[in-house]
């Protein structure tokens, strides 16, 4: 006798996902499989007794372009492979014999002294390149693999280092870059972020995640809450008293999320036990079987805060959060730059680069000014820009000349404030269109053309260039969003360019740009672009109206 309809729904099994809290742990893929073969924490030794010692040609390519991650380090792109090669190549076609290397900074927290090793090694080692992230990282190009354990030990020697700043571990944590000086803020997340990177990251236990985690803790809400996995902002219960509210999912790149408010408030000591708990679950349930779904935001999206925060509750913290607040957040982004009071009366002074290009002679430079001021501590921030802490009034004047002989703006233009880019063609594998030279010349370009009309601009429009769709600038959170792509030109040409999102937003009022899909920007027009974008924003806004407001109603005609 046949079986009934509903007894073939009833055993029918749905697909599983990989998530080893159900079971699912056979590797369903190949980064999955390499992971289950090795921990990639152990790809450290082979580094400095094999391959340091006999060359890039020794190392395993496994480790090459899996385990090396786990401490930084991703081979460049090859010089000279244009744009509209980079899907069609096989990855030892793509790639240099040279290194990226990524430096943790948790907090972005530094002394003066260890910017100065930062930027002295990258003069010995990284042909002067320093790129400061939109993750308080430093980034190095041109590293050769013979030099990467002295590059370590120079690091290690002054509290810094690479381990798990990449690979499918947790990445550096964010925190406020003015954690603890700032007048305005909740409660200082410093000691949270300290305990967290002293008692889990290179301890094995969140070494084999689904997928790259992403963390911030702040007191402040100026360190993108909303695009992390899980993320901590200072809130003030109306009884337990200041403390953090929980924050989980959120993530950019091709399928964009926003995180989600738990609704619970943790204090500062419950911070990294949390922490561990979200970090763990992910472990457990998050989704293994594909790349693409791999991601915290995901399983969140499917289960909803509700769900997310009962499992997290039962089954990793045996107990339950107190409800919390929501935090407060202001009309206006927080960038840090110019001069500002600190709670104790002195000042800290923040500026800017270009979209983060930086070199080690700026670093130097810009310790030495710090120094010279009396201070030994600086920031590094998710906005791409440095801030000096400490500074006496006195010497405030002093230091901003200083800073700015070495390229670091303290009274920047809204372009060089507000413009980000990620790493781009130069020297990434995935990207598509060249970033961070283009984003100099947009720079330059719109001072003059737009010269007139700076100071008619309140808040800086923030313009993101990203080489390819995986928004490591944060495309999708710009007031002007630009993903790279390969576009037609006037005479039909396939060109550089860059597909367009306008008016996202983070902090007050957050959300996704306007995609304007049909429309696409030639690479060299990308400063008539934005030119006419500015000035018809202009002429076109209501009193106090901000970008993203204006762009949410206006005329397709007049965005393209």
């Amino acid at each position: 006798m046949a079986p009934d309809a509903g007894s073939a729904t009833r055993t029918r099994r749905t697909r599983g996902e990989g998530q080893w809290a159900l079971g699912h742990r056979e590797p369903l893929n190949a980064n999955e499989r390499s992971k289950k073969d090795d921990s990639p924490l152990n790809v450290r030794a082979r580094i400095e007794n094999v391959y340091a010692r006999r060359g890039f040609d020794s190392i395993d390519p496994a480790d090459l372009r899996g385990r090396f991650r786990w401490y930084g380090l991703y081979t460049q792109r090859k010089a000279g492979i244009d744009g509209g090669r980079t899907a069609t190549l096989a990855p030892e076609e793509l790639e240099d014999r040279y290194f990226m290397l990524r430096v943790r900074i948790d907090g972005g927290v530094l002394s003066t002294e260890a910017l100065r090793l930062l930027g002295e090694l990258s003069t010995a080692y990284a042909r002067d390149t320093a790129d400061i992230t939109d993750r308080q990282n430093i980034q190095y190009h041109w590293i050769r693999i013979e030099d990467v354990p002295t590059i370590w030990a120079r690091l290690e020697a002054a509290g810094l280092s690479t381990t798990e700043a990449c690979g499918d571990s947790p990445r550096v944590i964010l925190g406020s870059p003015v954690a603890g000086i700032a007048a305005d803020e909740v409660i200082d997340g410093t000691p949270a972020v300290e305990e967290i990177q002293r008692r889990f990251i290179g301890a094995g236990e969140f070494a084999n995640l689904p997928r790259k985690f992403k963390t911030a803790v702040s007191g402040l809400p100026d360190v993108a809450h909303e695009i992390h996995d899980v993320a901590f902002v200072g809130v003030h219960h109306p009884e337990h008293g200041p403390g953090f509210d929980v924050w989980v999912g959120g993530g950019l790149s091709t399928n964009p999320m926003l995180a989600v408010r738990l609704g619970a408030w943790v204090s500062l000591d419950e911070v990294p036990d949390v922490w561990a708990g979200v970090v763990g679950l992910f472990r457990d349930y998050g989704y293994r079987r594909l790349r693409s779904r791999a991601r915290l935001k995901f399983l969140v999206k499917d289960w909803g805060a509700a769900r997310f925060r009962e499992v997290l509750e039962r089954e990793y913290l045996g107990r339950r959060l107190p409800d919390g607040p929501a935090p407060e957040v202001g009309e206006h982004p927080f960038d840090h730059v110019g001069v500002h009071r600190q709670k104790d009366g002195l000042c800290y002074v923040g500026a800017a680069p270009v979209a983060g290009r930086a070199s080690g002679s700026m670093l130097v430079a810009a310790a030495k000014a710090a120094e010279r001021a009396g201070s030994t501590r600086v920031r590094l921030t998710p906005q791409q820009k440095l801030i000096v802490l400490d500074v006496a009034e006195s010497e405030v004047d002093g230091l901003r000349t200083a800073l700015a002989e070495a390229g670091l703006h303290t009274d920047p233009s809204p372009w060089r404030r507000g413009v980000m880019a990620c790493t781009g063609i130069e020297f990434c594998k995935l990207a598509i269109v060249e970033t961070k030279a283009r984003a100099a010349r947009l720079v330059a370009d719109l001072e003059q053309r737009l010269a007139e009309i700076q100071s008619d601009i309140d808040d800086p429009v923030t313009v993101h260039l990203n080489g390819c769709p995986n928004s490591c600038a944060r495309i999708q959170v710009a007031d002007i969003g630009l993903k790279g792509q390969i576009v037609a030109g006037a005479d039909g040409k396939r060109v550089e360019g860059f597909q367009v999102h306008l008016g996202g937003r983070l902090g007050f009022e957050a959300g996704f740009g306007r995609k304007l899909r049909g429309h696409k920007v030639v690479a060299t027009e990308l400063a008539d672009y934005v030119e006419r974008l500015v000035r018809t924003y202009l002429a076109q806004r209501e009193r106090g109206e901000r970008f993203a407001q204006w762009v949410a109603r206006a005329e397709e005609a007049d965005l393209v």
